[in-house]
């Protein structure tokens, strides 16, 4: 501000100078105003911007008790806190500060909130920011940005008398990407160049040790110079949890929650593979939604099914299909469900012709454990499962609708990756090779499927007459129900 106050008092001296000796000075003022309109609104902006988006917190009621599923990302992240904590005995061994701590993940995985805990966790000042809130159309406001973040982190930490500061960056990808990929113009380069100074430690303040915790989904957008040790000394992965964090997640977000004794938070868990820590989140709220609805007192293992369809495949939807219509969905869904639970009793959650999100009806798997890793046999169920919804509709109406199109592109997805895999008969294959040959021996495969979903189907035609009277009757069926009703035809046959 000094520079700013003793610039502006040079140009009215050399402006009152001008109107002295009689020239017309308005091009001048013209000038001088557009100047500081310039600096006010767009380096000052700036500046603001960091200083009001910058959640500026000395301490933070997030602690890494309060997250779950993560236990390997909190263990990593923690033992690198620690050399922040005892930095006296880390220096003792030679060991040098931490510059940065890169957290990568799908979204939603709880990356924000292991910052938040980073930051109780050391007793450091917390400030978090957006890779998108650097960067300006106009050239070195970005990295003027990164200048001021960082100083303000220094000057707080020294106000509240604390030793560290932390620095947390979302969506680091948006400006720590590789450099030469933007074409238009350098902004992006310049803020980056910046942000590496300030990691590398070139100004150095020995009073306050500043740490940058980052996170991103995008990893490989990161520029090298980023990712190198000194900059980012850690990568923590912080992946989808499994089935036990899952558990950890959904009693976390419901002790506050007035639970039915009949809720299974264990069963919630199994049924929600492939679910973030957010998804899981919202379940319980929503959940809790359904109850209010209810005009119910405590929160039901009803509510939690509902809640679970409703993040995973929408709200229920006010249209109905008309009566041809529906009963094609009745015979869709029920092929489904059959195929399903045959292949792999117990298989099936729930089966609905109730239209929900994009679909007219569905049934809803639930995995019997969590997989990684998936056998021959077990992706050529999944396709006869996939078809079975299409061949139920040749079985009963002679030919098939166009309501099976994103099965096929299911199955011939789960081909694929039987082809590539080299679990098919083509052995191993070039994924980089352009070759017929595994176009063909994915419809094999597919068709080879269809038919003997088709000989199941018709074999079972008794038992899938009556569960899609059940379903015309009760436009949903549970998993229990239908478990009763194969038992019912398997005592009978």
């Amino acid at each position: 501000m000094p520079l700013i106050e003793a610039s502006l008092g040079i140009a009215i001296g050399f402006l009152t100078f001008l109107i002295i000796v009689g020239y017309d000075v308005f091009p001048f003022i013209l000038l001088l105003a557009f100047g500081l309109a310039f600096y006010f609104i767009v380096v000052q902006k700036g500046t603001v911007a960091i200083k009001s988006r910058g959640n500026c917190q000395s301490s933070t009621t997030v602690t890494f008790q309060d997250i779950g599923g993560q236990n390997i990302a909190k263990k990593e992240l923690i033992e690198a806190l620690d050399f922040i904590i005892t930095s006296e005995k880390t220096k003792s061994l030679g060991i040098r500060p931490l510059k940065g701590i890169l957290l990568t993940g799908p979204p939603g995985t709880g990356k924000t909130m292991l910052a938040k805990a980073a930051a109780a966790y050391t007793d450091a000042v917390f400030i978090a920011t957006a890779g998108s809130e650097f960067i300006e159309m106009y050239a070195g406001i970005g990295a003027q940005r990164v200048r001021s973040i960082f100083k303000k982190a220094r000057d707080l930490a020294k106000k509240k008398d604390k030793p560290r500061a932390i620095i947390f960056i979302d969506e680091i990808e948006v400006v720590g990407g590789k450099r030469g990929s933007h074409t238009s113009h350098l902004e992006y380069d310049q803020t980056l160049n910046q942000l590496l100074v300030e990691m590398d430690g070139i100004e150095t303040d020995k009073d306050v040790n500043i740490l940058v915790v980052a996170a991103t989904n995008r990893v490989d957008m990161l520029d090298s110079a980023l990712l190198r040790p000194g900059r980012f000394d850690r990568v923590v992965k912080v992946d989808l949890p499994d089935k036990e964090g899952r558990l950890q997640i959904l009693r976390i977000h419901t002790a506050n929650k007035p639970l039915d004794n009949d809720v299974d938070l264990e069963a919630v868990a199994q049924e929600t593979f492939g679910l973030s820590g957010a998804h899981l989140e919202n379940i319980t709220n929503e959940a809790a939604i359904y109850a209010l609805r209810d005009k119910g007192e405590k929160i039901t293992q009803k509510h939690f099914i509902e809640a679970i369809e409703k993040v995973m495949l929408g709200e229920k939807l006010d249209k109905k299909p008309a009566l041809k219509e529906l009963e094609r969905v009745t015979v869709h869904e029920s092929g489904h469900a059959i195929m399903s639970e045959v292949l792999r009793p117990g298989s099936v959650a729930h089966v609905t012709i109730t239209p929900r999100g994009g679909a007219l009806g569905y049934m809803r798997q639930k995995p019997e454990n969590d997989m990684y890793l998936y056998t021959k046999s077990y992706l050529l169920n999944q396709i006869k499962i996939a078809v079975a919804g299409s061949v139920a509709e040749e079985i009963f109406f002679g030919e098939r609708s166009t309501g099976a199109v994103n099965d096929f592109n299911e199955a011939i997805k789960l081909a694929k990756q039987i082809v590539l895999s080299g679990l098919s008969d083509l052995g191993i294959v070039d994924m980089n090779k352009e070759d017929d040959s595994v176009s063909q021996e994915v419809k094999k495969i597919v068709h080879c499927q269809v038919n003997e979903a088709r000989t199941i189907l018709l074999s079972k035609r008794p038992l899938l007459e009556a569960l899609i009277e059940q379903l015309k009757l009760n436009e949903k069926v549970t998993g229990k129900q239908l478990q009763d009703l194969v038992h019912k035809f398997s005592k009978c046959a």
